[in-house]
């Protein structure tokens, strides 16, 4: 198999088309003048004081005490040599993302109803936005593209691989998934025909809908869970060796799969779930299967897809590898907006008290999510996106009653959510949604907002799996140690489903947080709105 398109020698693809001109990459566009941030040829070293409050309840009375704590960040500046090896590489994601890398590393313009289109990164939070990072001498705020913030690896560098049980070429597997116009298919088509087939995954029938199994007939033999994680692994080895790569990621972008069930002694711990796979335990998921082939290699994993990927078992063995895993779901389209909108009520004082939401679509997404099982795995993963919204503002919502030993139960109010999902094949790639958010306001007045949104589904989460494996390599390379510390850490993550993480599903605290991270990796603080600087400067 070949599956480094990037590594074709260019003289072969020259013939169909010009290499893209801006392939030499531009130098760290930003340097930091200050004590806190000092460059080496290897290291960016940053100081920066992690500030906050710890807050007290006595007698409903809040005493707040600002604390602060030094922490320094040491990020290294060459960027690894990155290959992303996606599970599912045939489907709609992975071929989209394949071909859209290969449009613009290759500069291919297409024609379109509307005109010539250009190839573009559109989508990408850290190609198509920026963060600011000050203000010139007039008191405007200066924007930089977030890509820019530290080095990053850059999309067309990628060397593309990954598994599917569908064993068609990649320039079949684009013309399947019926998302892009057939201009462009036709001129990156021949690019996709190197990549050649995936290679052969892992099949098993109880996790996915039956409908999938008409495609699958490109698998890894037998029933043996041990000799399929050691068939991952080998084929992690192998690609990275082949392509001379410097760091894996691992992404899961197939089928969503049902929810695992948690069982005590099987998936549960580390050790056990490694028992559980030596002994083909059918709990065992392909997906849990990858996520731990990734981290017994060394190498980061992302789950794209709201199955529990990451069962205890899973994450304590990351944690005992320090790996880097993460992901629960790529919240793409109507669920980002969701995020955005909730918060706007939840913040603005209005009570949502109720959300209904419905789509229908008719990619292969679409006719796997039509069976019960694996829909409940969607259903869960769209209906919690609201929930730190909730968790924000108990003036709105009733908090949970606290049990005899302090701890909540249940969920306390909660707006009534409701979720539905229907195949459709006639519209293809291109899903519509329909919300409706009924809220209480003034006085027990009623508000309702009806969202209808349609959106070519592909074209929405391939930016988001670039932004998640580029900002995984990156993390890859960032230590830390606090202040007093001896050697620099890993910033490793295996956070998912530990008791007491807070998930954040706001979309503007999340990138709130991305943007004060890169900050703090150049020893700078986080924006401020308050527009000081415009008066005391």
């Amino acid at each position: 198999m070949a599956t480094s398109g990037y590594n074709t020698p260019d003289s072969q693809l020259e013939s169909v088309v010009p290499i893209h001109p801006t392939s030499a990459r531009r130098p760290h566009a930003i340097q930091v003048q200050s004590d806190n941030t000092s460059y080496s040829d290897e290291y960016i070293t940053s100081k920066f004081f992690n500030r906050g409050s710890s807050v007290t309840v006595v007698d409903g009375q809040y005493l707040v005490k600002p604390v602060a704590q030094e922490i320094e960040f040491q990020t290294q500046r060459k960027v690894s040599k990155t290959g992303l090896m996606m599970i599912g590489m045939g489907g709609n994601n992975g071929s989209t993302l394949c071909a859209t890398i290969l449009a613009n590393r290759h500069n291919i313009s297409w024609h379109t109803k509307e005109g010539l289109q250009t190839p573009n990164y559109i989508g990408s939070l850290l190609r198509a936005s920026t963060f600011s990072i000050g203000a010139d001498a007039n008191g405007q705020d200066i924007h930089v593209p977030v890509s820019d913030m530290l080095p990053m690896v850059h999309p067309n560098d990628l060397v593309l691989g990954g598994w599917d049980i569908s064993g068609l070429t990649m320039d079949k597997a684009m013309s399947r998934s019926k998302v892009l116009d057939y201009d462009l298919q036709r001129q990156v088509a021949p690019h996709m025909a190197l990549l050649g087939k995936p290679l052969p995954s892992i099949y098993y029938p109880d996790f996915i809908a039956a409908n999938q199994e008409a495609r699958a007939d490109n698998l890894i033999p037998g029933n043996d869970k041990q000799a399929h994680l050691e068939h991952i692994r080998a084929d992690i080895r192998k690609f990275k060796q082949d392509n001379g790569l410097d760091r894996i990621v691992v992404f899961w972008t197939a089928n969503t799969e049902r929810y695992a069930d948690i069982i005590p002694g099987v998936n549960d711990t580390a050790d056990n779930l490694l028992n559980a796979i030596k002994g083909s335990h059918e709990e065992v998921s392909p997906s849990t299967l990858f996520a731990v082939a990734a981290i017994l290699e060394g190498e980061v994993f992302i789950n794209g897809a709201p199955q529990n990927t990451f069962v205890p078992g899973c994450v304590e063995l990351a944690e005992r590898h320090k790996a880097f895993i993460g992901g629960d779901d790529l919240k793409s389209g109507q669920t980002k907006l969701k995020s955005v909108l909730a918060e706007f009520l939840v913040n603005a004082g209005i009570k949502p008290l109720s959300i209904a939401s419905y789509n229908h679509l008719g990619n292969n997404d679409g006719h796997n999510l039509s069976s019960e099982r694996q829909f409940k795995s969607k259903e869960i993963s769209k209906s919690s996106v609201v929930d730190d919204m909730v968790n924000a503002n108990r003036l709105l919502y009733k908090a949970p009653e606290v049990g005899a030993k302090g701890v909540p139960v249940g969920k306390g109010e909660h707006p009534d959510h409701i979720v539905v999902i229907k195949y459709v094949p006639a519209v293809g790639d291109s899903k519509r949604a329909i919300d409706e958010y009924y809220s209480e306001i003034f006085c027990g007045g009623r508000s309702t907002i009806n969202i209808f949104n349609e959106c070519e589904d592909s074209l929405l989460a391939t930016p988001l799996i670039l932004d998640l494996s580029i900002l995984a390599e990156l993390l890859t390379r960032v230590q830390y140690r606090k202040a007093g510390e001896g050697e620099f850490a890993p910033l490793y993550s295996a956070p998912l489903v530990k008791p007491g993480t807070e998930v954040i599903n706001s979309l503007n605290r999340q990138r709130n947080a991305l943007e004060a991270f890169l900050k703090a990796c150049l020893g700078l603080e986080g924006s401020s709105d308050l527009l000081l600087s415009t008066r005391l400067w």
